[in-house]
């Protein structure tokens, strides 16, 4: 067998079996949270009177005394080092998109100098860790490097080997946000507000209402030894080159098969340390995709949610080392197969136990179906482009617009039934009367409101943004994102819409039209107003393409100028009048957003230029000498027309290499030549715009030759694993 790095990682892959995981003692109702510090276990180790102030602090969302701090502290590191923690951090969500925390020992000195473990309250509720290296979007200079991180008490903390992790919120030494966290409490805060002032014109009974998700998240495996052979995924999880290997996804008998026992192993695993942290996984299954999965847990409180998916996120990597795998979170890992999203599923209940975006049972409770319904629609389509801008990402643009995901233009699937009810709202006259009886069944002049059942309508995988029977699933979210960052737009989108809508509203009821017409008039305005935004079709398609920019949606699929839609005057005004975001922290954002994706695409566009100089010409040209020789050889036995006659399809053969190697290193040449000058632009968006005009469209050519090359060369020369080795576990 040859020396060559593949066939090594190849033998190591297709040795590895399945490693053994204990389940004795993980059945769920024993383990699960047995590491966080839940209200339960509060009890436990805080004193009453004390937990009283504390649960009423938070529920209030009130902020919590120092007294208080101290005395959960005390109780907190008891807790923490039964557990065998050593450490605490705060664990928080700077705009990397992925977490952060700096450790700290419970070890100090007493007053006599003699060793003691110590962990106060003020620690406890705030840090200080430097700020300067994370990015801010020139929020904070580097030599400005005082950042703050809070207590987070919402959401538990928790322990994970020998450090106990308390969730915080980060924010500047000024006060603006640099994180995700804290814009999405403030949305959440916003949705609330909003959402319990509509909430009460049909029962006053609602104080307040929670904004709930339930993500879906999809990643691929693949094994430790054949992602070391591959620099590109190392780098940037993803490959860079690669032809498509003859079998992928045809056939769909990956999705929902039979899960591979090395992957059960991981699965099983990783269910087990979640469920220890609190996360409630629920789901797993075989996604589309050879090597592709998804895992999904049930619906939790936004923020507590979000805290989940990146702790999952985290603890994946950690699991799938002792199975011998790598987790791929990147959107688009491999040509030519699915990419992976995180399905965001949305939704909105009340203190009494009414989901808001669910049908009712009665058309009375429908009307109030209906409100938020469109309400939540007329968001969307004020702000398509900003949602869209939520979710796209360099590593993102791989994924949307293929016909494997989401278009890159928002819109909303219905379903007929819905549809239906909504058009008949529209074009009903409410001249004619709208009768209120004990029964609370509202009847117009042309009928009634129909009876809206769950679940009645056929679903939309083309949908970017789908209403699924009692709530809405935004499906275009990446696999890696931070889903606070779409759900914190979504948020405060519709918080701000419906603050509008009861402006509007009390209006009409001040001129002393009756409750019910008011807000049957404002909503059948609505209906017609957000009619655009609906599409039930084939997302994928080119004439919904052709329509959605007709309609006048956002089609645009640049992702630099796509962000441009946080700084419109329409975003700006709804996040300010919200409290989500300032002007200040928007404009970070978009800095920050700029920044990484000129960095990814720089990082990309250097591996790339690495692989083809160290690998993918070495191969081709070691071929190419191979080929040669033997034309050579043939010259030297046969005749010179016999020679040239047996030599002919190794000559094309050579030419064909040559070819591609001479345009592989021109557009190589060129990649980086283009790359310099873009590096040296200094405004972010511009550098970000250079990138994406001049950058890519380089790099897309030189795989296209690569993968051309892959095809030609020797398999045992070529030294780097293929498709057909990585896409499927053995």
């Amino acid at each position: 067998m040859t020396s060559n790095i593949r066939f090594e990682a190849l033998k190591l892959a297709w040795g590895h079996a399945p490693v053994k995981v204990d389940k004795a003692n993980a059945k769920a109702k024993v383990i699960f949270a047995q590491n966080v510090f839940t209200r339960e276990k509060m009890k436990e180790y805080i004193a009453s009177n004390i937990l009283d102030q504390l649960f009423d602090l938070i529920d209030s969302e009130k902020p919590l005394s120092r007294d208080i701090a101290n005395s959960v502290a005390i109780g907190m590191k008891k807790w923490a080092t039964e557990l065998g923690a050593t450490h605490y951090t705060h664990w928080f969500q700077p705009l990397t998109g992925g977490t952060a925390e700096k450790h700290d020992a419970f070890f100090d000195f007493d007053d006599n100098g003699k060793p003691i473990e110590k962990f106060s309250g003020s620690v406890l509720y705030q840090q200080e860790p430097d700020a300067s290296s994370f990015p801010s979007g020139g929020i904070r200079n580097t030599f400005e490097a005082r950042g703050y991180s809070a207590w987070d008490p919402t959401s538990p903390a928790f322990v994970i080997g020998d450090r106990l992790c308390i969730p915080t919120i980060f924010v500047a030494y000024t006060g603006e946000a640099l994180d995700y966290k804290t814009p999405l409490l403030r949305s959440i805060s916003a949705v609330n507000k909003a959402a319990v002032a509509v909430a009460n014109y049909f029962d006053r009974n609602v104080k307040s209402v929670t904004t709930y998700l339930g993500w879906e998240q999809e990643y691929f495996l693949v094994d430790e030894s054949l992602f070391a052979a591959r620099p590109d995924l190392l780098m940037t999880g993803r490959t860079l080159m690669g032809h498509y290997s003859s079998k992928n996804q045809q056939l769909d008998d990956h999705y929902f098969g039979i899960i591979p026992e090395r992957v059960l192993a991981f699965m099983t695993e990783l269910e087990i340390e979640a469920q220890k942290l609190g996360i409630p996984l629920k789901t797993r299954h075989n996604e589309v995709a050879p090597n592709q999965f998804e895992i999904a847990p049930i619906f939790e409180e936004a923020n507590l949610s979000s805290d989940h998916n990146q702790l999952l996120m985290s603890l994946m990597e950690q699991v799938a080392r002792h199975h011998h795998f790598r987790v791929l979170l990147h959107e688009k890992p491999y040509g030519g197969v699915n990419g992976s999203g995180k399905h965001c599923n949305w939704s909105l209940g009340t203190n009494t136990g009414i989901n808001l975006v669910a049908p009712g049972k009665n058309p009375y409770q429908n009307l109030q179906f209906v409100t938020f319904l469109v309400n939540v629609l007329k968001a969307v389509h004020r702000h398509n482009g900003l949602l869209k801008a939520s979710i796209v990402s360099a590593t993102n643009a791989h994924r949307l617009g293929g016909h494997e995901a989401p278009p890159a233009i928002i819109s909303v699937f219905l379903g007929s039934q819905l549809t239906e009810a909504l058009n008949q709202i529209e074009n009903a006259d409410v001249d004619k009367g709208i009768i209120i009886n004990a029964k609370k069944e509202m009847k117009l002049g042309v009928g009634t409101i129909p009876e809206i059942l769950l679940d009645n309508t056929d679903r939309n995988r083309t949908s970017p943004f789908a209403f699924t029977g009692n709530r809405f699933e935004f499906r275009a979210v990446g696999s890696s994102a931070n889903c606070a960052g779409a759900v914190l737009a979504l948020n405060a989108a519709v918080a701000e819409q419906l603050t509008m809508f009861k402006s509007e509203v009390d209006t009409l009821i001040d001129k002393g039209e009756a409750k019910e017409r008011a807000l049957f008039t404002v909503i059948k305005r609505y209906i017609g107003d957000c009619r655009d935004i609906r599409f039930d079709g084939n997302g994928y398609s080119d004439e919904w393409k052709e329509e959605a920019m007709k309609r006048g949606l956002d089609c645009e699929t640049n992702v630099p100028v796509i962000i441009d839609n946080y700084l419109t005057d329409q975003t700006v005004k709804m996040f300010s009048s919200t409290g989500v975001l300032s002007p200040s922290e928007l404009e970070s954002r978009c800095e920050v957003k700029w920044e990484n994706y000129s960095l990814k695409l720089q990082i990309e566009s250097r591996v790339l230029g690495d692989l083809v100089i160290n690998h993918v010409l070495p191969a081709a040209k070691r071929y190419q000498k191979t080929l040669l020789e033997k034309v050579a050889h043939m010259k030297q036995v046969f005749d010179s027309e016999e020679a040239k006659m047996l030599n002919e399809q190794d000559c094309l053969l050579i030419r064909r290499i040559e070819g591609h190697a001479s345009a592989i290193i021109a557009g190589v040449d060129k990649m980086t030549e283009l790359r310099v000058i873009a590096n040296h632009i200094t405004d972010q968006r511009e550098r970000a715009n250079a990138f994406h005009d001049t950058v890519v469209p380089i790099m897309e050519e030189i795989r296209k030759h690569v993968d051309e090359l892959e095809m030609w060369i020797d398999d045992q020369l070529w030294t780097l694993p293929k498709y057909r080795e990585l896409l499927f576990i053995r």
